[in-house]
């Protein structure tokens, strides 16, 4: 839900800061104060179009800042968007506006307006005089629908999805299969071609490794073996027998040479060893010519294939296998042709089917819909409205067929149009209320902004507006902006919105109210400018029937759910 929105120097609102609480939050002020900057201020920052009188004389930008706590159930969609609430589970939407340009964030990234709308979408409903965007697209209300049936449909729905999405996969597979006789005995033969220079080849393991070390060894052998005799002839000039004898001499007149003595000998003895080993080392490099042309031809005949068919013999062995698959489709070609063709045909079938389920079943629950928004429309001022759900086809989607949308009658006599093209911005207001009042239980958007809802209604209309407000609110949060007594009667929370004057300019405040404060402020909307000790005590009957009226109303709720 929406917990808090703050606004900077925008309009006739210098620095304003307002945090809203579950349920119904109502916002009344006079005629004039600015109350429709607030919801403008919250539109401009879930993306809306920016006008140029906009920023506050004066200042140098503009800046609005949403700050939302995420319901767990919303928190995949936002993923699935790449957006990611912080450790608390809330995420922070702003949007600073400067001449000629403005920027948004989410969470202190930079977004386009375009992730932004999703995103926001996921969120909140802003409902005012000129902003009933889900009841002026038609594509819209098929999702009303469908949110109204949730229960009913939700499998039916998934099963047409998948299905769809089968049958795109199936229908890809069938035109695949574009190759005439000509290209097809051409791809056999070069299939059957790589499979047998693989097999041919009879790869090995590490075998290259060898092979290069091999190679490296038997190119260089003038070289080893010269370097070789090099050291053998530096060793063969130590002599240590020389050495031997001297020490053997002076030994038998001082036997503290011992050591050294038995030293010299070891050294002779390994002395020798290694001039052996160089020796025999210098005669095992020479190498055959022949041998060493016929490694650098499997060297290059492994490189070759590597080159061709993958880095390493692992990936030549599957590139050999899918060649193997290839040419087995290949030489079935014409029977999996007709078999994906089959098949393309049944998913078809199958989508169809299930399409045709799943818009009876809408149909059906159309009838519901309408009936129950018609009786939330009596009571809301149109007791002679029509109502009803026109069902058109379309190309099929992972929606199914249906193109479906509200027609509409306000009027006797009036014929049936499209709900968009007969009814005003004020009586579309009510009839999104009415949607939303049926749809209490099911709606998926957590915060709902209704502005001045109430326009050119009183008296009884009025009531019945109040109590569906506390409906909705019952299941959403629902931020009211009102001029009517009876709606602010009904407020879990309620606001004053006030303008005043300072250092000679005229700004807008908001200020939450308490139990005294808001009696005072619906005893003002019910006398004007005389409030006196019976209108005061009119406000407070108000505000003891509107709550008598929300405890039973919470009472049946809760004995329906037991």
């Amino acid at each position: 839900m929406l917990l808090e929105l703050n606004v900077k120097d925008i309009a006739l609102i210098r620095k304003a800061s307002v945090s809203f609480d579950k349920g119904l939050n109502v916002m009344t002020g006079e005629t004039g104060t600015g109350k429709s900057v607030i919801i403008d201020s919250a539109l401009l920052a879930l993306g809306g179009k920016v006008r140029g009188d906009l920023i506050r004389r004066g200042a140098e930008y503009g800046y609005i800042e949403l700050i939302f706590g995420i319901e767990p159930e919303k928190l995949q969609m936002l993923k699935d968007l790449d957006v990611f609430p912080d450790e608390e589970g809330m995420l922070v939407i702003s949007r600073k506006i400067m001449p000629g340009r403005s920027v948004s964030r989410i969470n202190d990234e930079t977004v386009t307006l375009s992730k932004l709308r999703a995103v926001t979408s996921l969120l909140i409903d802003i409902y005012g005089q000129n902003e009933f965007h889900t009841l002026m697209d038609r594509k819209a209300h098929l999702a009303i629908l469908d949110d109204f049936m949730a229960g009913e449909t939700s499998e039916l729905r998934a099963a047409v999805r998948d299905a769809y999405h089968a049958y795109k996969s199936a229908l890809a597979d069938a035109a695949g299969y574009t190759l005439d006789e000509k290209q097809r005995l051409r791809e056999m033969d070069m299939a059957e071609y790589e499979i047998r220079e693989i097999d041919e080849a009879r790869l090995k393991e590490g075998e290259e490794d060898e092979l290069a070390a091999s190679f490296r060894k038997a190119s260089h052998s003038l070289t080893i073996a010269e370097d070789v005799n090099d050291a053998y002839q530096a060793l063969l000039q130590c002599d240590t027998g020389r050495a031997v004898s001297g020490i053997s001499h002076a030994l038998r007149y001082d036997e503290d040479l011992k050591q050294i003595h038995d030293e010299i000998m070891d050294l002779q003895a390994v002395l020798d060893v290694l001039l052996k080993d160089l020796s025999d080392y210098a005669e095992s490099v020479e190498v055959d010519e022949g041998e060493l042309r016929q490694m650098e031809q499997r060297l290059d005949q492994i490189r070759g294939l590597e080159a061709k068919y993958g880095a390493t013999v692992a990936d030549i062995m599957r590139y050999r296998d899918g060649a193997c698959e290839r040419l087995k489709e290949l030489q079935d070609y014409e029977e999996n042709r007709l078999k994906a063709e089959r098949q393309a045909k049944a998913a078809d079938e199958r989508l169809m089917k299930l399409s045709a389920d799943l818009s009876a079943k809408r149909r059906e629950g159309a009838e519901r819909l309408t009936a129950a928004i018609r009786e939330e429309l009596k009571d809301l001022g149109f007791e002679k409205a029509s109502l009803a759900m026109d069902f058109a086809r379309k190309a099929v989607s992972e929606d199914g067929y249906d193109d479906a949308g509200f027609i509409a009658s306000m009027n006797p006599g009036e014929a049936m149009k499209n709900l968009s093209e007969v009814a005003s911005g004020g009586e579309l207001s009510r009839v999104m209320l009415a949607v939303k009042t049926v749809l209490a239980e099911t709606d998926r958007i957590p915060t709902l902004i209704f502005d001045e809802i109430d326009t050119g209604i009183s008296g009884r209309t009025a009531q019945k507006v109040a109590e569906k407000m506390d409906v909705i609110g019952l299941k959403h949060q629902v931020i009211c902006v009102s001029h009517l007594p009876q709606i602010a009667a009904m407020a879990d929370s309620h606001y004053v919105i006030r303008k005043e004057e300072q250092d000679g300019r005229n700004i807008t405040e908001i200020a939450k109210l308490d139990k005294e404060g808001s009696e005072n402020e619906l005893a003002r909307l019910l006398g004007g400018v005389s409030i006196t000790r019976a209108v005061l005590d009119n406000a407070g009957e108000m505000k003891e029937l509107a709550a008598r009226g929300k405890a039973e109303r919470r009472a049946a709720r809760s004995s329906i759910k037991h």
